[in-house]
């Protein structure tokens, strides 16, 4: 596992350190370790985490600026702690509505020492948060209703950073609500076939 990480990372251009490997791959553990109890991601083997999840979410590390993430519906913690054991600099707030995911992820902050991440258990919708320089998601609805959900919690010169499989063609055609479209970048994720594609959309 950890080999495969570390060619990921290399493939990716990410010089990653030994410790936060390491960390990378303790999360990888705990979340097979809960997810035989709680079903929290349909991803099973411990290898296929690390190219679906690790290596999916580290692709985007490149195209992130700024010193504060929300990553919205996050779900097992994705793209939202592989980044937080990378970025340890950057305060990463994990929100999700499933209150066996955001237990989850509260032990995984323990167990991982993640100092930077907060993880509030909320609808987006619902949720009262301060604003951020970035706000992700990943696999979570579509481009406008993101928009619609989170766009106030992006702050005035920030970023809504969006993960994609196929290149979102008729979605990015819809994109209204005070923001306009920066630029789609094609990510080539080590293990993972299919597209991967991140939007990256500024208010406008």
């Amino acid at each position: 596992m950890l080999q495969q990480l570390q060619q990921g990372c290399e493939t990716l251009g990410l010089d990653v350190s030994d410790e936060k490997l390491a960390k990378l791959i303790a999360y990888v553990q705990l979340l097979a370790k809960w997810n035989k109890a709680f079903n929290l991601t349909s991803v099973r083997e411990p290898q296929e985490m690390i190219s679906r999840h690790i290596l999916d979410s580290l692709a985007i590390q490149p195209y992130l600026s700024g010193d504060s993430l929300l990553d919205v519906g996050t779900g097992a913690g994705l793209p939202g702690i592989p980044l937080a054991i990378v970025r340890p600099e950057m305060t990463i707030t994990l929100l999700d509505s499933n209150s066996k995911k955001t237990r989850f992820l509260q032990q995984a902050k323990a167990e991982l020492a993640l100092e930077s991440v907060t993880v509030i258990h909320s609808r987006v919708e619902q949720a009262d948060l301060p604003k951020f320089d970035l706000v992700t998601a990943r696999a979570f609805s579509t481009i406008d209703d993101i928009i619609d959900l989170a766009g106030r919690h992006c702050d005035d010169a920030g970023c809504l950073v969006l993960m994609k499989g196929v290149y979102p063609e008729e979605e990015l055609q819809a994109v209204t609500n005070g923001f306009s479209l920066q630029d789609v970048v094609s990510l080539d994720v080590p293990g993972c076939e299919g597209q991967r594609h991140l939007v990256r959309l500024i208010k406008s």
